[in-house]
């Protein structure tokens, strides 16, 4: 049976530790904050600006081509896969992973390159035969992310796909943020970029009008398409990033609140194992005295 001091050392430890995750729970909350306000801002334009290119790229002549719209084959996938830099969100890390594992062994006959966003994916992958062909490391850590990086590597993904042709297509994986409460893992095709349906009565519900709408082109395709396509490809890794971050700060926070709760739990426990502990050092004294007392 431990004794007194061993006890109280170890509750000193765990009160010691529920003051870290504490703090680390009101540092998460404010950054989740700012980064949900980010989030919450930055859906509505990325939805809309795929919606319009996607639209507008059905609506062109099948003689016209771009880099970023043209089909290839099917044998070379670059896996673009955001994580955190950093552990202690719970399985927010665990579950990118897993999806990252289930994507490469679904398509086990195809050569799947993968590209790491983040400290946690790069060294999981890095430990296995895995074909990781790139890494970018920080650009989550700090809470928030520069579209500046994000350019970066939409920049480097466009690139291996149009220059280099080392793929036939790219795909992004990350956490979407539904709440402090809930993630969903979200696996995105990324290149070439999906043209929308020509037929309209294929995107309408049942005994829904059907509403068409019409767009004048002030400048050719080409031109429309060579601005607006990388544009695109950028607010979508833009997009994930800050998905990813907001994921994160709310993992992380409810992960430091239960780590809290078990502490105080723990404390809880092993106060009343002291006390017992103590009762029966006293109790073992009080039988000693009475008992020489008695021999006397």
């Amino acid at each position: 049976m431990p004794n007194l001091l061993d006890i109280r050392r170890r509750i000193k430890s765990v009160k010691n530790t529920q003051q870290i995750t504490k703090a680390m729970k009101m540092v998460s909350a404010a950054k989740l904050k700012r980064a949900q306000d980010r989030v919450v801002t930055a859906r509505p334009f990325a939805n809309k600006m795929m919606e319009v290119l996607s639209e507008l790229a059905g609506r062109t002549d099948e003689s016209f081509h771009h880099p970023l719209l043209d089909v290839r084959g099917d044998e070379r996938y670059l896996v673009v896969l955001i994580t955190a830099d950093k552990g202690l969100c719970g399985a927010f890390n665990t579950n990118l992973i897993k999806a990252a594992q289930a994507f490469i062994r679904e398509h086990s006959g195809k050569r799947v390159d993968l590209l790491a966003l983040g400290r946690k994916g790069r060294d999981f992958f890095r430990r296995r035969d895995s074909m990781l062909v790139g890494e970018y490391v920080g650009l989550t850590g700090k809470g928030r992310v520069d579209f500046s990086e994000a350019i970066e590597v939409a920049r480097d993904v466009i690139k291996r796909f149009t220059e280099d042709h080392e793929i036939d297509k790219a795909f992004i994986i990350y956490n979407e943020f539904r709440s402090v409460m809930q993630q969903r893992v979200v696996v995105e095709q990324l290149l070439p970029v999906s043209r929308a349906s020509s037929d309209a009565e294929e995107s309408a519900a049942p005994g829904q009008p059907l509403t068409l709408v019409d767009y004048i082109y002030e400048q050719p395709p080409a031109e429309i398409f060579s601005r607006l396509l990388p544009r695109l490809v950028e607010t979508q890794v833009f997009r994930a990033l800050l998905e990813s971050v907001a994921s994160e700060q709310g993992a992380r926070m409810t992960a430091m609140d239960s780590a809290s709760k078990n502490a105080s739990e723990l404390i809880d426990s092993l106060t009343l194992n002291m006390n017992r502990v103590r009762q029966a050092a006293i109790t073992n004294e009080i039988i000693e005295v009475v008992s020489g007392a008695a021999a006397l």
